[in-house]
């Protein structure tokens, strides 16, 4: 049971436009620039659309683990998972970018069995994933993103 009453999150477009607008300003820097989000380190996850097929670059929490990362579907804690969810779920082949390095990683959702090991990575990596997981009831998926040579 949640402990309290989730952060009512922006409208869509508004996180489309601020999601598109931090993908273009890290783009044009080289990716030297725009690698953050509130003093967190983010990285760039280019995936490919579930339903439409085409290609999109999300960034998103930065998670590092062993040779890949963790990406956290957390979405604030809300009752459903975002939208790129779906995406990976659907085409696991990803493309992940921080700060300039380029990794082609394979995602696949972590068993319930492993999440024990990764909460405290992720929790190290952003500390807000602990108060997402407290407000919700939805058992929030980690992707184990790893080289997929």
């Amino acid at each position: 049971m949640p402990t309290e009453a989730p952060e009512k999150l922006p409208p869509r477009w508004v996180l489309k436009l601020v999601s598109r607008t931090h993908n273009f300003l890290n783009r044009i820097t080289g990716g030297r620039a725009f690698n953050t989000l509130g003093g967190d380190e983010v990285c760039f996850v280019r995936m490919t659309g579930a339903k439409s097929g085409r290609k999109i670059t999300m960034p998103l929490m930065y998670v590092p683990y062993r040779d890949g990362v963790l990406l956290v579907a957390s979405q604030g804690g809300a009752p459903k998972n975002p939208i790129w969810y779906n995406n990976i779920a659907k085409n696991p082949d990803i493309e992940v970018s921080h700060r300039g390095r380029r990794m082609k990683l394979r995602a696949r959702l972590a068993a319930p069995e492993e999440k024990p090991e990764l909460w405290p990575v992720c929790d190290a990596a952003y500390a807000p994933f602990v108060d997402y997981r407290a407000r919700t009831d939805r058992d929030i998926p980690i992707f184990v993103c790893e080289p997929s040579d």
